[in-house]
């Protein structure tokens, strides 16, 4: 770079001189012919020397070297040629032989150079090569005595002057001289310039050359489009110079680069823990479940910005609570799987012995109260098959924790649950939220009231419980920085159920705050196509719930 650089300069300045030199040139040769031309004028407006070139060119004869060689025309000649500095002062007739001439062996000759421009009455000035060598050369009509100016039928002959290129370029060298040191100066000043200009680059690059520069940025865009993660890349300044597309899309902001976090307006939360320890953590960002991960950046010591990988863990997580619960199905259904064989067992044994109004009896207990005992209060009121088998296991883990599960008056699904892994993922946070209120609350009994109510395909649930309501800062799924003082919301699971609601065109929100000594939070839900109707819908049930 620095020997293009230097090339540059140098080409610039050499450009520069040359076409100054190239103008002086032209400025002298314009000179010279300007000259030429004005003494040429003077010498044919001269009467005698009109008298003698007519008199020659009425004389149809060619005059010898002879007679001309010490005739007035070439002392005039040659006289005008001393006193000017001129190369030459030739004289011709009307036919271009030479009257006049330095040179006494070409007098009497045809001239080398074309005297017809000068003969048809017109003047002429170039630059041409004649028997003398090249020169800058002025040629005028000589007109008959008596003749009037700008004749162009009374034309005797012709006057040509001439200066040589050594007299029209003897001042060149003197006015080159300055330009020369000039360019020598420019070019002494733009090489000074590459090599501050080349330390500087090195400074900024870090000492990368050009090819190393552009092996990062390819790779870097490699990198930023084809990994699936975020990545934002800060400068010492907090201010964001690289952010691809995927950590745009999560952090919902739109040209990024050149800002600082402060300037996007993004979450307390999220600059707090960029400029922390960088220690991955995750949390709440625009109802996305985000790890994020800060690496500091430095080279030589020197302290270059920082790295910022988020990762979107939302499918993640909601693939995890959805393994979670078909988990805890799987549980109750395994349960009930070995109660209801001791059930068959125990009407086989009735029937064998004969006890047949005992085994009626038996079976028709079954069939009102199910096929389990699990510890929820009011278990009868559900009786589809899969939301009685999970509020089952739900009710097994709540008693655990000292908490009684119970089926709100209000139930009545009388279709049968085909997405199944959208209900139990929905269900089960609002119920294990409402089980950490309920504890939290430290009312006794501490209970969790589930209401489930079908309306054709959708599906509505409620649940209530018994602690301290939710707090007026809270938000439902939509807080980007979880309260640790807050029960419910204080993990992912609201915001993730929320989502799962509205992609089917349903809805999460809050009924209810909570009213002290009655009850607390009271989170509804509704999910579009969860069920399969066994009865139309009920014109009197809105279709859209509203907080």
């Amino acid at each position: 770079m620095f020997i293009l650089q230097v090339a540059v300069v140098l080409a610039t300045v050499a450009i520069s001189a040359g076409v100054f030199v190239w103008v002086g040139t032209g400025q002298l040769v314009r000179e010279a012919e300007a000259t030429a031309l004005a003494i040429a004028r003077s010498v044919a407006e001269d009467p005698d020397v009109r008298a003698d070139v007519a008199e020659w060119s009425a004389d149809p004869g060619t005059p010898s070297a002879t007679e001309l060689a010490d005739g007035p025309l070439e002392t005039v000649a040659e006289n005008v040629r001393v006193r000017t500095g001129a190369l030459f002062v030739v004289i011709t007739d009307d036919q271009g032989i030479r009257l006049a001439h330095p040179n006494p062996d070409e007098l009497g000759e045809t001239v080398s150079t074309s005297p017809d421009v000068a003969l048809a009455g017109r003047e002429d000035v170039s630059w041409e090569r004649g028997t003398l060598g090249d020169s800058a050369r002025a040629k005028v009509p000589v007109l008959a005595p008596g003749a009037a100016p700008g004749s162009t039928d009374d034309v005797v002959g012709e006057i040509s002057v001439g200066f040589a290129a050594s007299t029209v370029f003897d001042t060149l060298g003197d006015e080159i001289a300055p330009v020369v040191i000039g360019a020598l100066a420019a070019l002494g000043v733009g090489v000074a310039a590459s090599i501050l200009i080349r330390r500087r680059l090195r400074r900024l690059t870090l000492g990368l050359q050009p090819e190393e520069l552009r092996a990062l940025v390819q790779d870097q865009e490699a990198v930023l489009s084809g990994v699936g993660e975020g990545v934002i890349g800060l400068g010492p300044d907090d201010r964001i110079t690289v952010c691809n597309d995927q950590a745009a899309r999560v952090l919902g902001v739109t040209d990024a680069v050149g800002h600082t976090l402060d300037e996007l307006g993004l979450p307390a939360d999220f600059r707090a823990l960029v400029r922390g320890d960088g220690a991955e953590q995750q949390l709440l960002l625009n109802g996305r479940v985000v790890f994020i991960d800060v690496r500091t950046v430095s080279r030589d010591g020197a302290h270059l910005g920082r790295v910022v990988i988020v990762r979107d863990r939302t499918d993640v997580e909601a693939l995890s609570r959805k393994l979670d619960a078909v988990n805890a199905m799987t549980t109750a259904l395994r349960v009930q799987r070995h109660e209801f064989a001791n059930r068959l067992h125990a009407i086989s044994g009735l029937i064998a012995t004969g006890e047949h109004d005992q085994a009626e009896r038996y079976l028709a207990d079954v069939l009102n109260h199910g096929p389990l005992k699990y510890p929820v209060e009011h278990a009868d009121r559900l009786t589809e098959p899969y939301l009685q088998a999970f509020l089952g296991a739900k009710g097994i883990e709540a008693s655990e924790k000292g908490v009684l599960l119970t089926i709100g008056a209000e139930t009545l699904v009388t279709g049968r649950v085909v997405a199944a892994e959208d209900v139990t993922t929905v269900l089960g946070n609002l119920i294990d939220n409402a089980v950490a209120a309920a504890v939290a609350g430290q009312v006794s009994p501490a209970w969790v009231e589930v209401e489930v109510l079908d309306d054709g395909a959708d599906l509505y649930l409620s649940v209530m419980d018994s602690g301290n309501g939710v707090d007026a800062r809270e938000e439902v799924g939509d807080r980007a920085e979880p309260d640790p003082d807050a029960v419910h919301g204080l993990g992912f699971g609201l915001p993730l159920s929320r989502d799962i609601a509205r992609r089917s065109g349903g809805d999460l929100w809050l009924a209810s705050r909570g009213v002290p000594g009655e009850h607390g939070a009271v989170f509804c839900v509704r999910l579009p196509g969860a069920v399969e109707p066994d009865r139309p819908a009920r014109p009197d049930i809105p279709n859209e719930g509203t907080p």
